[in-house]
């Protein structure tokens, strides 16, 4: 069983990046705690994810295309960290399920395969989501 557990494991997909951005969250959590506005906790986040040389893009625009046509709307996801994880912050009571449709279609646009859907509205930690395309 034991070796399953670890065949499963090595699976997990950007295992090491994943884990370092869940740490950054927890310490901004930790400092701040919660009831700030979405904008509080992306000024934070950026400025833990240099301070632990996570490299990120905040505010980065996301390029959709319909029928191969590029359309002139974007999305604009809140970080992409390590050029290959989309981080969209929240601030709510709970996660609800247009939460998670906003970041599957964030890697649908992107055609990335990780997002991390954060919320630092709960309470007593920040609620973390791995959404895998």
């Amino acid at each position: 069983m034991n070796h399953e557990k670890h065949e499963w494991h090595e699976k997990v997909l950007f295992k090491e990046e994943s884990f370092a951005i869940q740490g950054a969250i927890n310490d901004v959590y930790r400092e701040i705690g919660n009831g700030f506005l979405e904008a509080i906790y992306q000024e934070c986040l950026a400025i833990e994810f240099r301070r632990q040389n996570i490299p990120f893009e905040a505010q980065k625009s996301l390029s959709i295309a319909y029928r191969g046509e590029p359309l002139q709307q974007m999305y604009l996801a809140d970080f992409v960290c390590f050029d290959a994880i989309v981080v969209e912050l929240k601030v709510a009571r709970d996660l609800a399920p247009e939460h998670g449709t906003q970041v599957l279609n964030y890697l649908k646009a992107t055609g990335l395969h990780l997002g991390l859907l954060v919320n630092f509205g709960h309470h007593p930690k920040a609620q973390i989501a791995r959404i895998v395309l």
